[in-house]
């Protein structure tokens, strides 16, 4: 598994490293107190130039956040509602299903406390998973990261901003039931 860490559970406004501790994508959501509030995502541009050792990036895409209409995706020079790119699936509506740039289907389950990504077909295969960051009082202490099966690392910009989305959904349910038992 390729594993890519998190500097905060905050997907909105956060760092991802790769094994080796460099900066691969990052993410930033300007606060704003009415109104829509956009994420960027960042993707580390290649260095040719050695002499050149201040990391560039380049936008991958944006998500603009909408509370009563549907969100909105922007990347590769196009827009494209979250309702129709990764709608929901099942009964409680705690899947989103989305069609790969391999053309395969995959599926985000909302789990109890993470989300999983996996081929939305018969075979079921988990390609992603997200583990919570721990504080080290029950085992050892851990950041929080996203382990990427190398099978979809062609797709890993896709991977990445579909996590970003169904992550900060599963947060906002996890707060609001957490509210609604208060």
């Amino acid at each position: 598994m390729i594993s890519l860490t998190l500097s905060t559970e905050h997907v909105r406004n956060t760092v991802i490293t790769n094994e080796q501790g460099q900066i691969i994508y990052k993410t930033e959501t300007p606060f704003k107190l009415v109104g829509v509030r956009t994420t960027t995502i960042q993707k580390i541009k290649p260095n040719d130039d050695q002499s050149h050792m201040q990391d560039q990036f380049d936008v991958l895409g944006e998500i603009e956040w909408h509370t009563f209409t549907s969100s909105k995706f922007r990347y590769g020079g196009t827009e494209v509602e979250a309702k129709k790119f990764i709608p929901k699936k099942g009964l409680l509506g705690r899947k989103r299903v989305f069609i790969g740039p391999d053309s395969r289907p995959y599926r985000w389950d909302f789990k109890s406390r993470v989300v999983v990504l996996s081929r939305d077909d018969a075979s079921r295969t988990e390609v992603a998973r997200f583990h919570r960051a721990t504080l080290g009082i029950i085992g050892r202490k851990r950041k929080a990261t996203l382990e990427v099966s190398p099978e979809v690392a062609h797709m890993m910009d896709t991977v990445l901003m579909t996590f970003i989305y169904v992550e900060k959904l599963r947060k906002d349910e996890e707060r609001a039931s957490r509210s609604a038992a208060a």
